[in-house]
């Protein structure tokens, strides 16, 4: 049974209580900590625990384990800023396995959670496990005036976690829309920095896609400190929101090497899980829309994706993303039916009704400061919109204030309507069809 939006819903990563609760191999945990000791300053067990995000006795339990190697080395208590912490240092030995490690990957830092725990943690907090009601819905649409049969249709796609496609003329809103849905949804997640898989790590946190809970963040100087409340390896997000428009690529959806570092970056997708991904002006892109949908169609389908790593080896990864198509094309000149099929909800975003449209008006103008004027509004009604059959977009009472505005401004005159004004306000939202001679 599907629990409502709240924290309580999401049950996070246990904390590791050992180095086998890592899921890592003991030779992966031992060169990333000889790495991240080699590359920053870190050497005592408290700096340690933070940059290797693990708690107090595992990473004591990693340092002993590289002792017992010969791989480190223990200097006692240098330094005032050590707390009367135990310090540590790398032996020759251990400055040559850490060199030999970073040659093969110069990753180091937070240890990567594998890939298999990791699929557990994505059922835990699955988009699909979300409740949106009308009351959310609508609160985080607030800023928008909707038909009540348009959230009727949104309300059960986003509930479904499932895909949308929302298609319509320009400037009604898709993109606001879109925007609204991610707004809809206050959970929290966990987010891992990295994963493993194969000895490969593929780091996922990303702070633009990534927006963590500021009670969640460590302050190193803080005495009380709550980094064992739930595996740390992990990030407590807002459920996170990928958009993309016309620059989306095929190439995008892929993992990303970087041949220097020898480490993998997560694709777009797969940054979003647990989240939103928003495919904004589709039909804009190099690649045919089709592409673009073929591509998604087994992860919509079965909820996993086939990713490939430099050797070429393929790899599953969970797909568990709301995805949601935008576009000003219609769907039958753009998609095939088998395509449209895959495609869960598709909901048709129009443009406002006379009384809708009078209510956005009202609003913006009270926004910017300007007062509404009757004759103003019975000239633009009357003469102006019959001129393009009484066709009303969402984004026209933005554009016609905001051009009366800049008229007033440059006129030196006080915030005002007039038909006057109208009438140039109106000039520049469409451009005249005429011929140009060359």
């Amino acid at each position: 049974m599907n629990s409502p939006t709240t924290d309580v819903g999401v049950e996070p990563p246990p904390a590791c209580r050992n180095m086998e609760d890592t899921g890592l191999s003991k030779v992966m945990m031992r060169d990333i900590l000889l790495k991240t000791m080699f590359r920053s300053n870190a050497d005592t067990v408290g700096q340690l625990e933070r940059a290797l995000c693990l708690p107090t006795r595992v990473t004591q339990e990693l340092i002993d384990n590289a002792r017992d190697a010969g791989l480190l080395e223990a200097m006692g208590t240098l330094h005032a800023t050590s707390g009367n912490e135990m310090a540590y240092r790398l032996s020759d030995q251990g400055k040559a396995r850490a060199l030999d490690a970073l040659a093969q990957s110069e990753y180091y830092g937070a240890m990567p959670v594998p890939m298999h725990v990791y699929a557990k943690q994505v059922k835990r907090q699955s988009i699909r496990n979300i409740q949106i009601t009308r009351k959310q819905l609508t609160e985080a649409m607030g800023h928008l005036i909707l038909p009540p049969e348009l959230l009727d249709h949104l309300g059960p796609a986003v509930g479904s976690g499932r895909s949308i496609l929302m298609y319509g003329p320009p400037g009604n809103g898709k993109s606001s829309i879109s925007n609204g849905i991610r707004d809809a949804l206050g959970e929290k997640i966990y987010v891992p920095r990295a994963i493993e898989y194969s000895g490969q790590v593929i780091t996922v946190y990303d702070p633009i896609v990534h927006s963590a809970a500021e009670d969640q963040v460590d302050d190193p100087l803080s005495l009380r400190r709550t980094s064992n409340a739930f595996d740390r390896r992990y990030v407590k997000c807002d459920r996170p929101t990928v958009i993309t428009g016309g620059e989306l690529s095929l190439d995008m959806l892929d993992l990303v090497y970087n041949k220097t570092a020898r480490t993998y970056t997560a694709p777009l997708q797969l940054k979003s899980t647990g989240g939103v991904f928003i495919v904004d002006d589709l039909g804009r892109q190099a690649e045919p829309p089709q592409a673009l949908i073929n591509r998604w169609i087994v992860p919509l389908e079965e909820g996993k994706d086939i990713l490939a790593l430099q050797s070429g080896e393929k790899f599953e990864v969970p797909f568990d993303t709301l995805v949601i198509f935008s576009t000003n094309f219609h769907p039958n000149e753009i998609f095939d039916k088998a395509a449209l099929r895959r495609i869960f909800f598709k909901i048709k975003i129009d443009g406002p009704s006379q009384e809708n449209f009078l209510k956005i008006f009202a609003l913006v103008a009270k926004k910017k400061g300007m007062k509404l004027d009757e004759a103003a509004l019975v000239h633009l009604l009357k003469r102006k919109y019959p001129t393009i059959d009484n066709v009303y977009a969402n984004y026209q009472p933005v554009f016609l204030i905001d051009q009366m505005i800049a008229i007033c401004d440059f006129e030196g005159i006080p915030y005002k309507m007039s038909p006057e004004l109208i009438d140039r306000a109106w000039a520049n939202m469409f451009v005249k069809d005429e011929t140009i001679i060359h």
